[in-house]
């Protein structure tokens, strides 16, 4: 036992540290190459003109970077090379070697999803910045971003059923619901579901305080599971968004942008399905499916309710910041919420 919380611990703080050293290199970077979105919001996702969006984010005077979710996934990786490569030309059964918890079984799938999702946010992001792409200011469009992010839980689907052959969801209290084929549509639609909550990022701190939140509970799960290299995994991740947040609290140094929550977003569900807390995540994750709901709800009232709107702008977290909440209220408030949720999330786990 001693081990295992070392195994987890020792990386964490690790990711924190190398998080703290790369962000100087990744902003001054940044800052240089005038990496940001050189006008503000001007139109909503439904291609109406996004009036009040612009106001509550005036990119173009506040001039902060995007692709501050480099950090993120950067000291990840480089968490997981650097103890590789330490228990690699140490001994066996020397501590460093113990620490070292990059593994077939529990770590690989995850890494790789964070990684796809963080490289493909990064084009995003650099597009957005030049003002080129498909999406009418830069970027991708809604569509190219949802079918990258579709293939890539196809992948991951794929690998679940057919590699590992899961073919059941564990309910807490209920036992485990067998769904057969079913199994790769439904990861498919969680998959999507859940990115598309990653329009929480666009207050200082808020997404890099909630995903914290998050991964800290899947944290405690997989340590309780005994998955102790996809415990170690989480926390790393909690490491590197810690270190992020040290940036990010306001006034944010940079935002986490596309190529920050698509790498969390995804490589989430694939850690809900391998630690067998996949209803769970319904609960710890509640405030990325609000914000996506949000948004839906919106656009759709708009449409069958001729122009008439649920919120004052969506998604949820401007819908409070135009209530006339200062943003830090907003971000201070949803972290407060996604680590009580966090809790529950974890105590249905362990009961359940």
């Amino acid at each position: 036992m001693p081990i295992d919380v070392i195994k987890v611990l020792v990386p964490t703080t690790t990711a924190f540290f190398i998080g703290i050293i790369l962000t100087p290199i990744v902003t001054h970077y940044l800052y240089k190459y005038r990496m940001w979105k050189k006008t503000s919001v001007q139109y909503a996702t439904d291609g109406h003109l996004a009036t009040i969006t612009s106001q509550l984010h005036n990119d173009e005077e506040r001039k902060t970077p995007r692709m501050g979710g480099v950090v993120i996934w950067g000291s990840t990786l480089l968490t997981v090379a650097l103890w590789g490569i330490i228990s690699f030309f140490t001994r066996n059964g020397s501590t460093a070697n113990d620490i070292n918890f990059l593994s077939r079984n529990q770590t690989w799938l995850p890494l790789f999803t964070l990684l796809a999702g963080g490289y493909f946010g990064l084009l995003d992001d650099y597009l957005v910045c030049r003002g080129s792409g498909t999406y009418r200011g830069g970027g991708l469009s809604l569509t190219a971003r949802l079918a990258f992010v579709a293939v890539l839980g196809a992948i991951g689907a794929y690998w679940f059923y057919v590699k590992l052959g899961m073919q059941s969801i564990d309910i807490p209290f209920f036992g485990t619901l067998g769904v057969g084929w079913v199994f790769v549509p439904i990861f498919i639609a969680i998959f999507v579901g859940i990115y598309s909550g990653g329009i929480i990022d666009g207050v200082d701190g808020l997404s890099g305080g909630v995903f914290a939140s998050i991964y800290s509970a899947y944290a405690v799960i997989a340590f309780s599971n005994s998955q102790i290299d996809l415990s170690a995994f989480c926390a790393v991740i909690v490491g590197s968004l810690l270190a992020f947040l040290w940036f990010n609290i306001p006034p944010a140094r940079f935002f986490s942008s596309e190529t920050g929550t698509m790498a969390l977003s995804t490589a989430l569900v694939v850690v809900a399905f391998l630690s067998h807390a996949v209803f769970e995540l319904f609960v710890i994750a509640f405030l990325l499916i609000v914000t996506s709901a949000s948004s839906a709800i919106q656009i759709l009232s708009k449409r069958v309710r001729s122009g008439k709107k649920v919120f004052l702008v969506a998604p949820l977290h401007n819908h409070f910041q135009a209530m006339g909440w200062p943003p830090y209220k907003v971000t201070m408030r949803y972290w407060v919420i996604s680590a009580v949720l966090a809790t529950i999330g974890v105590i249905i786990h362990l009961v359940g």
